[in-house]
């Protein structure tokens, strides 16, 4: 054994008896150097094998951190995507809307949702910061907040963003009618019907709905399911096609659970800006981390205004109350534009009322709270999927969010196991709603362990584990 490797295995045999816990710093290459009395090319090798296992990850400027801890016993992770070197028109929206038009039944298991447990929020002090402030609401706020959002509402959102370090001036920021408003605004604000967007393979199915309506054409980019996009993919494809734009979602991504390392990200947007292609960045789940710190969006990174950074409170605070927001860089006051011609505004009342509750605190207290539930039921999840799911299922480990991705055995037919599943009212998401390609991903499915207070979910996992085992006996 080399001497980087018996230094990253007993790093790793630290991190799995909990004396290093997630989030904590490993000691400095330079400190580890003279302890250990090794060279820095010595530690440099052992930590990035210790990246390259998920044990650890590197932030800028500040070192190597631990990684949540893997459950142990969960199946293998699924292998890298290696989706065909083409543009593809897309035409999902039939399939969508087939297969998730069960979801919004509260009788059904809801495996297959794209939304957590609307049980984990605090709707009821937000209820109360609604009735107060419609109470005490000045009439021409009604008229201040058309187009770009409420002023104080986002004027708090710059603040977080002056948390983790990033100097945004408010005015950059347009608030809509959630993410998805969001993101459709980026994206019509930086190509024309024709165009081809490169996105994610797999891929959230609204991107591939998004381009549809759009009528764009996808190029997708291989992707991991530990550690996102692959850049050099992608470097190959933007030699070989005309891409206007690449919509990714760097933090934890739907479907994968994938997180991009920070390395990653500052190349990501170093690439793109070297050929000036617009980022449009879906940050929807980047509050639902499960190591000590919220890991940074590509827009900490860029420097040329050319990410649009896109986000909400649907998953993380106010499902129903429908606000995102879009800090758009150098597009913002195109997307302010646009916002003003299409929906005009985004609903004055829920402005009002998250603008109260941020004012008032709490929301890190909330944050935690719901990081930790998620987190735990993660690991229940993923217990289940070894215990009840047949042999050869990989699985995901995210490391946030709340996505499961299975890769099946081959005799599996998602869509398939989705119509047997559903029969036992219980949802899920087959893999080909999450490619342009419909024939892709047919034996992989997304589960949905965002409900942890579902007293159904262990039930739920347990038979569909049986019938996608069912199906490989034939």
């Amino acid at each position: 054994m080399k001497r980087y490797e018996q230094l990253a295995d007993e790093i790793a045999d630290l991190i799995g008896s909990g004396t290093l816990r997630a989030g904590d710093r490993l000691p400095s290459v330079r400190q580890t150097s003279v302890s250990r009395r090794l060279s820095p090319s010595t530690v440099f090798e052992a930590y990035y094998l210790l990246e390259a296992r998920g044990l650890v990850r590197a932030r800028p400027r500040s070192g190597y951190y631990v990684n949540a801890k893997p459950v142990a016993n969960a199946p293998q992770q699924p292998l890298a995507s290696a989706p065909p070197d083409r543009s593809v028109e897309v035409a999902i929206s039939d399939l969508v809307f087939e297969v998730l038009g069960s979801v919004r039944d509260r009788d059904v298991v809801p495996l297959g949702s794209a939304f957590p447990s609307p049980t984990l929020f605090p709707l009821q002090r937000l209820a109360r910061d609604l009735s107060s402030a419609m109470r005490e609401l000045d009439p021409w706020r009604t008229v201040e907040g058309l187009g770009p959002g409420h002023e104080t509402l986002r004027r708090q959102l710059g603040l977080r963003y002056a948390a983790e370090g990033m100097a945004l001036d408010a005015q950059e920021i347009v608030v809509t009618n959630g993410a998805m408003e969001a993101l459709t605004l980026s994206l019509s604000a930086v190509t024309q019907p024709g165009d081809l967007v490169a996105v994610e393979s797999p891929t959230f199915y609204a991107a591939l709905q998004a381009l549809e309506r759009l009528q764009l054409k996808a190029v997708e980019i291989a992707t991991h399911p530990r550690s996102g996009v692959d850049l050099d993919a992608l470097a190959s494809a933007l030699d070989r096609h005309p891409i206007k734009a690449c919509w990714f979602m760097p933090n934890f991504q739907n479907p994968l659970g994938s997180l991009m390392p920070e390395a990653s990200k500052q190349a990501l947007v170093a690439l793109l800006a070297a050929r000036g292609v617009p980022l449009i960045e879906d940050d929807v789940y980047g509050e639902l981390h499960f190591d000590a710190r919220r890991p940074p969006p590509a827009k900490a990174f860029d420097r040329a205004g050319l990410v649009m950074h896109c986000s909400s409170f649907s998953k993380c605070l106010a499902p129903g109350y429908r606000i995102g927001w879009v800090a758009g860089g150098r597009f913002a006051q195109r997307i302010e534009r646009m916002k003003l011609m299409t929906t005009l505004a985004a609903p004055i009342p829920s402005q009002e009322a998250l603008s109260r509750y941020l004012q008032r605190g709490g929301y890190e207290r909330h944050l935690r709270s719901l990081r930790q539930s998620l987190a735990a039921q993660r690991d229940v999840a993923l217990r289940l999927v070894a215990k009840h799911f047949p042999q050869g299922t990989r699985v995901t480990q995210p490391q946030g969010g709340y996505f499961l991705w299975l890769e099946l055995p081959p005799e599996v037919d998602a869509l398939k196991l989705h119509r047997l599943a559903l029969s036992q009212r219980i949802s899920i998401a087959p893999g080909p709603l999450f490619s342009a390609d419909h024939e892709r991903f047919r034996h992989c499915v997304r589960i949905n362990f965002g409900h942890p207070g579902d007293a159904r979910f262990e039930a739920a996992m347990r038979t569909v584990g049986r019938l996608a085992g069912n199906l490989v006996r034939g």
